[in-house]
């Protein structure tokens, strides 16, 4: 594949800021260099960060997004600064997480996405939102998480 379809690439190879805000966020896309083939791709952000609306406090969760491609495949590092810009921004887990998903689909239009956001307790009670669209692709094994449901201190 020809470093070519990287040129317009804005985030990549270049210092980049983090986004104030996700709305400020630039989630960048190559294109897939197997787009005949159905597999999985998947990131795992295990200390993903935003802030409680009402409160300010901060909220940590452990996200899993999977993902079968379609003509398309997300720039990772313009994912990771994605993921940053939520740091300072307040919305409730639910609204972070199909957000993210939202986000994804929007600029991917992948075949299949799920989104597994599992939230740390904050009051004693976690949080975990599943978030799906499309259709998975008969054949496609998409391994499970590995991400341990809460169990407390017992």
């Amino acid at each position: 594949m020809s470093k070519s379809i990287y040129k317009n690439l804005r985030q990549l190879g270049h210092a980049t800021p983090i986004p104030s805000s996700p709305d400020r966020a630039l989630i960048e896309k190559v294109p897939n260099p197997h787009p005949k083939n159905d597999y999985v791709v998947r990131f795992t952000c295990s200390e993903f960060t935003c802030l409680c609306p009402v409160t300010g406090q901060p909220d940590f969760a452990h996200i899993v997004i999977d993902y079968v491609p379609g003509k398309w495949l997300v720039e990772s590092k313009s994912l990771k600064l994605y993921f940053q810009s939520f740091r300072n921004h307040g919305a409730f887990h639910e609204d972070c997480s199909v957000g993210i998903g939202e986000a994804l689909i929007h600029i991917l239009k992948p075949k299949w996405l799920r989104i597994s956001a599992y939230w740390y307790p904050r009051g004693g009670m976690p949080i975990d939102v599943f978030f799906q669209k499309g259709v998975l692709p008969k054949g496609v094994d998409v391994p499970d998480t590995g991400v341990s449901p809460y169990r407390g201190r017992g």
